[in-house]
């Protein structure tokens, strides 16, 4: 579908969950989040129909995104409702890899396309500081599961951040370079100003807004038309696709500013 500014609109992004086990700088506050209570949160099969009512309305590419998707049991399983979607071409998920060497397999097996692993530093002791909880070696263990298990063309996102040099990138482009992955460099950026952290290194997401081509499911039942917005439109599940709609129609021509969520809660 095209939205009111003539973009194609056929990308949903689903958060699974607000849980995460990091702790990024860039993400959320030291002291935590307020967690959504478990009776909050969208069953796989309201997700599912959502993806299935976006697949007849000619949306074509699904991301699972959280919080961190991994945390949420039985996430395999909305893996396999997904790609039992007839008109879904591409199925992929945006994680941080602590929890990968356990489910690569598993996700590979029900039909999952493909992985992005947020990994923001290739040095123990960085990653360790950004994410405040993280072990780095965890996260290789799951890119090594990831490959075993046959997951291709691979991307590492990672953040930009004002401190981050040109010998980290080279060193994390180089580390990807020898694994045929490719090494993707997002923006550190505030929702509530629509504003990226100025720094000095390029990177490529987010996507500049005449190039949207998404709107977002959050996991407590809300679209997003806009990243960048507090738009939020709850899903009414005896008329899902007029939601959707809704949220098409109501995508701006460029961003605003979001107060009402973060990025822990709709994975960015």
């Amino acid at each position: 579908m095209f939205d009111s500014w003539g973009r194609d609109i056929h990308y949903l992004r689903i958060s699974v969950t607000d849980r995460c086990n990091l702790r990024c700088r860039y993400c959320m506050p030291e002291s935590g989040i307020q967690l959504k209570r478990h009776t909050e949160i969208l069953s796989y099969e309201k997700m599912a129909r959502v993806a299935a009512a976006a697949a007849d309305m000619g949306f074509w590419k699904i991301r699972l995104t959280g919080g961190e998707p991994l945390v949420r049991r039985g996430v395999v399983d909305l893996v396999a409702m997904l790609r039992a979607i007839p008109k879904v071409r591409e199925i992929a998920m945006t994680t941080n890899g602590v929890l990968l060497d356990r489910y690569a397999d598993d996700l590979q097996r029900a039909g999952l396309d493909r992985l992005n692993i947020s990994v923001d530093s290739i040095d123990p002791r960085r990653y360790r500081m950004i994410t405040r909880v993280g072990d780095l070696s965890r996260v290789l263990g799951g890119i090594r599961a990831a490959e075993s298990a046959g997951f291709q063309n691979t991307k590492i996102n990672m953040v930009v951040m004002q401190d981050t040099t040109e010998a980290e990138i080279r060193a994390l482009d180089r580390f990807c370079r020898e694994r045929n992955m490719r090494l993707q460099r997002i923006h550190h950026y505030n929702l509530g100003d629509h504003n990226s952290i100025p720094v000095s290194n390029p990177a490529e997401r987010p996507l500049p807004c005449n190039r949207c081509n998404r709107i977002r499911l959050t996991a407590d039942g809300f679209l997003k038309p806009c990243l960048f917005s507090d738009q939020m439109i709850p899903v009414d599940f005896q008329d899902i696709r007029a939601c959707i709609q809704r949220a098409i129609r109501d995508k701006p021509p460029a961003g605003t500013s979001c107060h009402a969520v973060g990025n822990w809660q709709i994975g960015g």
